[in-house]
Protein backbone atom coordinates (compact mmCIF):
# COMPACT_ATOMS: atom_id res chain seq x y z
CA UNK A 1 0.00 0.00 0.00
CA UNK A 2 1.31 3.43 -0.76
CA UNK A 3 1.19 6.72 0.93
CA UNK A 4 -0.59 9.33 -1.26
CA UNK A 5 1.11 13.25 -0.55
CA UNK A 6 -1.40 15.47 0.47
CA UNK A 7 0.82 18.19 0.89
CA UNK A 8 -1.02 20.73 -1.17
CA UNK A 9 0.77 23.52 -3.51
CA UNK A 10 0.73 27.30 -2.05
CA UNK A 11 1.66 30.26 -3.61
CA UNK A 12 2.06 33.05 -1.31
CA UNK A 13 -0.20 31.39 1.37
CA UNK A 14 -2.94 30.80 -1.16
CA UNK A 15 -4.29 27.50 -2.86
CA UNK A 16 -4.63 27.33 -6.20
CA UNK A 17 -8.41 28.57 -6.28
CA UNK A 18 -7.22 31.58 -3.86
CA UNK A 19 -4.98 32.94 -6.41
CA UNK A 20 -7.57 32.52 -9.11
CA UNK A 21 -9.81 34.48 -6.86
CA UNK A 22 -7.44 37.05 -6.20
CA UNK A 23 -6.44 37.19 -9.59
CA UNK A 24 -9.79 37.77 -10.72
CA UNK A 25 -10.86 40.53 -8.22
CA UNK A 26 -7.56 42.74 -8.71
CA UNK A 27 -7.57 41.75 -12.86
CA UNK A 28 -11.35 44.12 -12.84
CA UNK A 29 -9.62 46.93 -10.78
CA UNK A 30 -7.59 47.01 -13.82
CA UNK A 31 -8.10 50.13 -17.01
CA UNK A 32 -9.68 48.36 -19.89
CA UNK A 33 -6.96 48.58 -21.87
CA UNK A 34 -4.77 46.29 -19.46
CA UNK A 35 -6.67 44.26 -19.23
CA UNK A 36 -6.71 44.10 -23.20
CA UNK A 37 -3.28 43.41 -22.85
CA UNK A 38 -3.18 41.18 -20.54
CA UNK A 39 -6.02 39.01 -22.86
CA UNK A 40 -3.65 39.54 -25.81
CA UNK A 41 -0.13 38.64 -24.26
CA UNK A 42 -1.87 35.22 -23.13
CA UNK A 43 -2.21 35.97 -19.60
CA UNK A 44 -4.50 33.81 -18.31
CA UNK A 45 -6.46 32.36 -15.14
CA UNK A 46 -5.63 28.84 -15.61
CA UNK A 47 -2.43 26.63 -14.45
CA UNK A 48 -0.27 26.99 -11.60
CA UNK A 49 2.38 28.91 -13.97
CA UNK A 50 -0.27 31.18 -15.72
CA UNK A 51 -2.09 31.90 -12.48
CA UNK A 52 1.27 33.26 -10.58
CA UNK A 53 2.42 34.66 -14.25
CA UNK A 54 -1.08 36.94 -14.01
CA UNK A 55 -0.83 37.72 -10.20
CA UNK A 56 2.98 39.16 -10.50
CA UNK A 57 2.26 40.61 -13.67
CA UNK A 58 -1.51 42.35 -12.34
CA UNK A 59 0.33 43.48 -9.12
CA UNK A 60 3.11 45.45 -11.53
CA UNK A 61 -0.17 47.03 -13.19
CA UNK A 62 -1.39 48.23 -9.89
CA UNK A 63 1.46 49.64 -8.48
CA UNK A 64 2.54 51.95 -11.82
CA UNK A 65 -1.03 53.19 -10.98
CA UNK A 66 -0.28 53.90 -7.23
CA UNK A 67 2.69 55.30 -8.67
CA UNK A 68 0.60 57.88 -11.42
CA UNK A 69 -1.79 59.30 -8.56
CA UNK A 70 1.34 60.77 -6.58
CA UNK A 71 1.92 64.63 -6.08
CA UNK A 72 5.32 65.72 -7.52
CA UNK A 73 6.50 65.71 -3.86
CA UNK A 74 4.98 62.16 -2.41
CA UNK A 75 7.62 61.31 -5.97
CA UNK A 76 10.56 62.37 -4.43
CA UNK A 77 10.09 61.37 -0.78
CA UNK A 78 9.25 57.78 -2.87
CA UNK A 79 13.03 58.02 -5.01
CA UNK A 80 14.49 59.31 -1.93
CA UNK A 81 13.47 56.45 0.10
CA UNK A 82 14.19 54.03 -2.60
CA UNK A 83 17.48 55.67 -3.06
CA UNK A 84 18.49 55.17 0.89
CA UNK A 85 18.50 51.57 0.22
CA UNK A 86 21.50 51.52 -1.23
CA UNK A 87 23.22 53.94 1.02
CA UNK A 88 25.37 53.21 4.03
CA UNK A 89 23.99 54.79 7.65
CA UNK A 90 27.56 56.87 7.14
CA UNK A 91 26.43 58.35 3.26
CA UNK A 92 23.09 58.71 4.34
CA UNK A 93 24.09 60.77 7.74
CA UNK A 94 26.89 63.06 5.33
CA UNK A 95 23.89 63.82 2.92
CA UNK A 96 21.92 64.98 5.73
CA UNK A 97 24.60 67.15 7.40
CA UNK A 98 25.23 69.21 3.70
CA UNK A 99 21.43 69.17 3.14
CA UNK A 100 21.56 71.10 6.18
CA UNK A 101 23.69 73.68 5.48
CA UNK A 102 22.67 74.50 1.96
CA UNK A 103 18.88 75.03 3.90
CA UNK A 104 20.54 77.25 6.55
CA UNK A 105 22.57 78.95 3.33
CA UNK A 106 18.79 79.39 1.34
CA UNK A 107 17.03 80.93 4.37
CA UNK A 108 19.72 83.29 5.03
CA UNK A 109 19.46 84.38 1.48
CA UNK A 110 15.90 84.71 1.97
CA UNK A 111 15.89 86.90 4.90
CA UNK A 112 18.65 88.87 2.74
CA UNK A 113 16.19 89.39 -0.31
CA UNK A 114 12.88 89.59 2.17
CA UNK A 115 13.33 90.95 5.47
CA UNK A 116 10.52 91.13 7.97
CA UNK A 117 10.42 95.49 8.38
CA UNK A 118 7.45 94.45 10.63
CA UNK A 119 7.87 94.79 14.65
CA UNK A 120 5.35 93.28 16.88
CA UNK A 121 5.09 94.79 20.61
CA UNK A 122 3.35 92.26 23.15
CA UNK A 123 1.81 93.97 25.94
CA UNK A 124 1.30 91.75 28.69
CA UNK A 125 0.14 95.27 31.17
CA UNK A 126 -3.32 96.33 29.51
CA UNK A 127 -7.01 94.69 29.73
CA UNK A 128 -8.22 93.44 26.47
CA UNK A 129 -11.74 94.42 24.99
CA UNK A 130 -12.62 90.30 25.92
CA UNK A 131 -14.85 91.05 28.52
CA UNK A 132 -17.26 88.50 27.31
CA UNK A 133 -15.89 86.34 30.31
CA UNK A 134 -14.44 86.82 33.75
CA UNK A 135 -11.68 84.46 34.22
CA UNK A 136 -9.17 85.34 36.87
CA UNK A 137 -6.82 82.45 35.78
CA UNK A 138 -6.93 83.52 32.48
CA UNK A 139 -3.85 85.79 31.46
CA UNK A 140 -4.80 87.93 28.76
CA UNK A 141 -2.25 90.33 26.40
CA UNK A 142 -2.59 92.67 22.90
CA UNK A 143 0.00 91.94 20.27
CA UNK A 144 0.73 95.74 18.56
CA UNK A 145 1.99 96.05 15.38
CA UNK A 146 4.04 98.61 14.00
Amino acid sequence: MTKKNNKAKKFQEMSYREVQRANSKERSKLQKEDQRWLKDNGYRNVGWDNIINLHEKTKEFLDKYQLKDLTIEELFLEADRIGNKYLTSQEIENFNQRLSKEVEGINDEIDKQFPDTEIEIIDFSGKTNNSSRNNYNQKSHKIVKF
